[in-house]
């Protein structure tokens, strides 16, 4: 992801004048819905014109913007659950943790007494209060609270898994309660309590608690009245409902899962690289038990992250999506600093440790941490992307040829993925695939269709692994945003033997926090819902592997249609079907006359249906209050057959599915 400058206030202006001219455009599209065109789509369905598309053609790219993972797709409701976000000189800031009482009954600081050594910052409350009438403390104690990430959603009937470190100078009778966001509505609680010796040194409780209620603005509680001094250290609450049972929240990872990705790149673009060294991911700082790692600060995109969500998730999300792990390694780079080629060595050595992390046999030396994790068989990490779009630094090219030669030492059949233009591939400075990234306007994202068109026909392919919509008219998501978008992704099939793979980006924001816009998936802490671009993406969720079919569309006077074919099988039915996309981006209706030629079999009488993705303006957007506002209709089509007509609405991305009849020897 690329880095979003102020606006100046010229600047600014100019752009309410596009958004002004943008609603013009909006409502004169609907002043010509009633004029139509008539135009001719062929479909060429013969086996000798036919194309087998990439099997890993369309994927996600996860990045950790705008809290997409911590207090997003990973479920850990504790914000700052080990007091380090604050920084290592204590006392220190410890956000969003609260404090429950005055200073007359707690005092509430940091230190660096934790037991562990990668994360030196425990919490120290001093109590000075107690039960006792001469210094009671207030009715239901003192002590902390965190209300997670812009509140806890917190389900009745729902179980949650409760973990924290204790230490104490005195006998411990600590109250740790979920709760309604001002304390007074108890949703569950638990009592730690324990001798001075059971507590002398630091102690793992875990236990779990059961919601009476429903609450979406919840926090954690832990309150007591008995005076001493506790510490505490590495605070989790986690569901126990979370997808596969690994950690990820159900209804962010199920809406990942509906698109049927084949790969997950991961863990993002400046997130990986960091503004400044210091602060790059570091996947040997994510792996092991969750206390031990010490997290550290997304300067990028402006939080801390805990690195619950690590290394070793991102792999196991991969895995649970059926997806391909695409693995972004910082190269040395960060977007103020580099490493120079002469001393890139040891980074080099800690991207192929990573590699064997993945992929090595249980006794290896990082095998064996993966498999300490619980997971002995290893990952199947085929990619590995060097950097993010930095070719221009100044020892990037060095640097990845360094990498380059050393993962395919350790592992030939590694495919890697150089930042620089597919011109500059060459022996001297090979790669398996090179990256792309394309941030535009509508209008030019759609005119982008062509544009891979004339990229020479010769390794390596590209993946174009960040595209979007960005400006005025993609607002936080709009329809003709989405629709650009499509026609881009019509491009990419069309040209799926230069194109390997593609994905959108940003993939989530959290409501709360929007650093970029606009993102697929909008979420707060109990409701999510997907933008027209997320939808959109459904239309090509069966296209990897799937076989295309060239098309060519006839229409005078515009240039606003773009059109792809493929067939595909049905996983769960085992049907066969010829899938024709249109996109229709101007404001005219189109009557369009669909002509089939090549068809070794039929198109079955019935079966077959239309889907259409519109909506009343090109400016609509979906919200947590319309949540269903900008989303495909699908209706049985009930005149499929070789020569059909079909009328294509202003502003909207369309489908037939066409059910082919049984094929004898499994062609179409």
């Amino acid at each position: 992801m690329g880095v979003q400058r102020q606006r100046d206030p010229v600047a600014s202006r100019f752009q309410a004048l596009v958004v002004a001219c943008a609603l013009c455009w909006a409502l004169s599209a609907r002043c010509v819905e009633g004029q139509s065109q008539t135009g001719q789509l062929s479909v060429d369905a013969s086996q000798q014109n036919a194309r087998k598309i990439p099997d890993k053609m369309f994927g996600i790219f996860f990045e950790e913007i705008n809290h997409a993972g911590a207090g997003g797709l990973w479920a850990e409701l504790v914000s700052n659950r080990g007091f380090e976000a604050g920084g290592p000189n204590t006392p220190s800031n410890i956000d969003p943790w609260l404090i429950i009482g005055d200073e007359s009954s707690i005092i509430v600081g940091t230190d660096q007494t934790s037991c562990f050594e990668r994360n030196p910052v425990a919490l120290r409350m001093e109590v000075l209060c107690d039960s006792k009438r001469t210094n009671a403390c207030p009715s239901g104690g003192v002590g902390v609270y965190n209300p997670g990430y812009w509140g806890m959603n917190i389900e009745k009937g729902k179980v949650y898994k409760v973990s924290l470190h204790i230490r104490s100078s005195d006998a411990v009778s600590l109250t740790v309660s979920l709760t309604s966001s001002d304390g007074l509505q108890k949703l569950g609680a638990h009592t730690i309590k324990g001798s001075k010796k059971s507590f002398a040194k630091w102690t793992k409780i875990e236990f779990h608690l059961k919601s009476s209620q429903n609450n979406t603005n919840s926090r954690l509680q832990l309150t007591t009245s008995k005076s001493g001094v506790i510490w505490l250290d590495q605070v989790s609450v986690m569901p126990l409902d979370t997808y596969m049972g690994h950690g990820f929240r159900k209804d962010l990872s199920l809406m990942l899962a509906n698109l049927k990705p084949q790969f997950l790149k991961f863990p993002g673009g400046n997130y990986a690289m960091g503004n400044y060294l210091r602060n790059a991911f570091r996947w040997s700082e994510t792996v092991g038990p969750w206390e031990e790692r010490p997290g550290h600060f997304n300067d990028a995109w402006g939080y801390w992250t805990d690195d619950g969500l690590g290394f070793f998730e991102f792999l196991q999300l991969a895995e649970d999506l059926g997806a391909s792990p695409v693995w972004v390694v910082n190269d040395g780079a960060s977007l103020n600093e580099e490493v120079s080629t002469a001393t890139i060595a040891s980074l080099v050595k800690d991207v192929v440790n990573g590699i064997e992390f993945a992929r090595g046999g249980p006794k290896t030396p990082w095998g064996s941490v993966r498999a300490a994790m619980g997971h002995p068989q290893p990952f199947k990490l085929d990619y590995v992307s060097i950097g993010n779009q930095e070719c221009w630094m100044l020892y990037y090219r060095g640097n990845y040829q360094k990498f380059y030669a050393a993962i395919k030492a350790a592992y030939p059949d590694i495919n890697i993925i150089s930042s620089c233009d597919g011109s500059t591939i060459s022996p001297s400075n090979p790669a398996d695939l090179y990256d792309v990234h394309v941030y535009t306007s509508s209008s030019n994202m759609f005119s982008r269709t062509s544009m891979f068109d004339n990229t020479p026909r010769s390794a390596p392919k590209a993946i174009v692994s960040e595209y979007a919509v960005t400006g005025n008219d993609a607002g936080k998501g709009t329809l003709v945003a989405a629709l650009a978008e499509a026609a881009f992704l019509i491009g990419l099939e069309r040209n799926s033997d230069v194109v390997e793979m593609a994905s959108c980006a940003p993939l989530f924001v959290n409501d709360n926090d929007r650093r970029w816009s606009p993102d697929a998936i909008v979420f707060n802490s109990w409701q999510h819902y997907g933008c027209p671009n997320y939808w959109m993406l459904h239309f090509f969720k069966d296209s990897s592997g799937a076989t295309f079919h060239p098309t060519t569309i006839q229409i005078s006077n515009y240039d606003q249609l773009v059109a792809s074919a493929i067939s595909w099988q049905n996983a769960k039915d085992k049907n066969t079907y010829l899938r024709i996309k249109v996109v229709n981006f101007g404001n005219r209706a189109v009557d369009l006359n669909i002509s089939v030629a090549g068809l070794a079999n039929g198109i079955k009488n019935s079966g077959s249906q239309q889907t259409v993705l519109t909506s009343s303006s090109p400016l609509d957007e979906n919200s947590f209050q319309q949540p269903e506002k900008v989303v495909p209709v699908s209706s049985p089509l009930g005149n499929a057959k070789q020569q059909m007509g079909v009328s294509v609405r202003p502003y909207s991305l369309s489908s037939f599915d066409l059910l082919l009849e049984a094929s004898k020897h499994g062609s179409i």
